[in-house]
């Protein structure tokens, strides 16, 4: 085990411990998890103080990270890492790969908050971190989640949880606004070089690697944003101090996938305005660039280059969105298509709009369709109120597909490799952590299996991908989640 991050100056962090937890039990370890870092489930499992944060590992070097940071796009200062301790990196086939603790305890930067975090929240993040990647989303990862039943208070009392996240680094947006608005140029170079030098090192052969590292952060940005929109995922909470360097998904809280499909949906309680809802995410994440741009400023050195780096956003995400809903509904890229392809895009999600169609469900069903005719529309159509609407829909559809002569069973066959059969509903998670309060863990472990496949059709869960119950549409999650 090493620390990369302890090689910077202090100011960047403090060294503490976690502050141990009572009577710990395991509730889950993602098995590709441990294998990325080497390890089985039956040595992470056996590692139970580890995980729990009530031992380091040998040569490890805790810490807390500093970091500032816009929220729901206003200036709030010093943040950092109020309730997660760095305890090191190791080397993996994709490189470096840092463990973080997440609810270990108080830290200088834990401001009114109790440094812990609950088993309801430790549970959603662990499965969300893990079924993004089954996903293909770029994402940290959870290797585990430890429970003790050491009270903490939310809107009630709940139980102490600690889950073992992962990523190459924790680095974010809010890492680079700290030194930005402390006016402190030289901490701002160590960060940007550190990096640079350790992530993009090929971004030094550029002429100005500070601007080309703004660019290539944007671009990332924005695929991860368009890869969010293509499955129906939202965030919650898309600030600036949430937000990854290397274009990860980050800090899972009140995160939802959509269901019954609403462009405006807000899936944070807590977003009163809306600033995070589902159809906000692309122009939010753009503005989160620009943050950064305005961070990474004094070493790009010129407006005008900064502007030219943001200038990466939109193309990157309206390709990449081209390219994801292309092979959603099993579209080849045919050039003299691509405005009919996008107004066939737009209709569609007008369509879904209009009607609240469950979002997973209609792309996996979507490729049943026939090119020549209606006869496999039912379980489709079904999902529709207005259904000559979608019938009218489906003739424009049909029409594309013949225009490039596609075929019915190898077009299914690829739009369900990209279109899940299963993914994290909220109701599934709140089902599994009600049985986790009461010590029985089998469902996070199935949950957790299904959704590390989640385009496979694994009929024995089909329940899974069923349409969620009506208790469900009354689950709220907010920034407690």
């Amino acid at each position: 085990m090493d620390n990369s991050f302890a090689s910077l100056p202090p100011a960047f962090y403090t060294r503490l411990m976690p502050t141990p937890l009572p009577a710990p039990y395991l509730v889950a370890v993602s098995a590709p998890a441990a294998e990325l870092v080497g390890l089985t489930p039956a040595q992470v499992a056996d590692s139970l103080d580890v995980l729990i944060g009530n031992a380091a590992p040998e040569r490890a070097l805790p810490l807390a990270a500093v970091y500032s940071g816009h929220q729901f796009g206003v200036w709030a200062g010093q943040l950092g890492d109020g309730r997660a301790m760095l305890f090191g990196d190791v080397a993996t086939a994709e490189g470096p790969m840092e463990l973080q603790w997440k609810g270990a305890g108080l830290t200088p930067y834990s401001r009114m908050g109790d440094g812990r975090a609950v088993l309801r929240s430790s549970i959603r993040e662990f499965l969300c971190s893990e079924a993004m990647h089954g996903l293909g989303i770029p994402t940290s990862r959870a290797l585990s989640v430890a429970g003790s039943d050491q009270g903490v208070m939310r809107e009630t009392v709940e139980t102490s949880a600690v889950v073992v996240r992962m990523a190459p680094t924790f680095v974010r947006f809010g890492s680079f606004e700290h030194w930005f608005y402390r006016n402190k140029n030289d901490e701002l170079k160590i960060l940007a070089d550190y990096v640079i030098d350790r992530f993009y090192p090929a971004l030094r052969e550029e002429e100005n690697p500070y601007q080309a590292l703004l660019a290539e952060v944007t671009r990332r940005t924005a695929h991860m944003i368009a890869h969010w929109q293509a499955v129906g995922f939202m965030h919650g909470v898309m600030n600036t101090d949430n937000m990854s360097i290397l274009g990860l998904t980050l800090d899972y809280g009140p995160f939802g996938f959509m269901e019954a499909f609403d462009s405006d949906h807000i899936c944070n309680h807590t977003d009163q305005q809306g600033r995070y809802s589902y159809a906000n995410q692309p122009q939010v994440g753009h503005w989160n660039c620009y943050a950064l741009g305005q961070a990474l400023l004094p070493l790009i050195g010129e407006v005008e280059a900064t502007q030219a780096a943001l200038d990466v956003y939109q193309p990157a995400f309206a390709a990449k969105m081209d390219e994801l809903l292309r092979a959603k509904l099993g579209l080849s890229q045919l050039e003299q298509h691509t405005d009919a392809d996008r107004a066939l895009f737009d209709a569609m999600f007008a369509l879904m709009d209009a009607n609240h169609v469950d979002f997973t469900l209609f792309f996996r069903r979507l490729s049943g369709l026939k090119a020549a005719d209606a006869s496999g529309d039912e379980p489709l159509r079904d999902l529709f109120i207005d259904r000559p609407a979608f019938d009218a829909w489906a003739v424009q559809y049909r029409a594309r597909l013949q225009a490039e002569a596609s075929n019915d069973a190898a077009r299914k066959l690829a739009m369900n490799k990209v279109n899940p059969k299963y993914v994290l509903r909220n109701y599934l998670a709140q089902i599994a952590i009600e049985k986790a309060q009461n010590k029985d863990f089998t469902e996070v472990e199935r949950l957790l299996s299904v959704l590390q496949r989640p385009y496979d059709e694994q009929p024995e869960h089909d329940q899974y991908a069923a349409l969620p119950p009506d208790w469900a549409s009354h689950l709220e999650v907010s920034c407690s989640s």
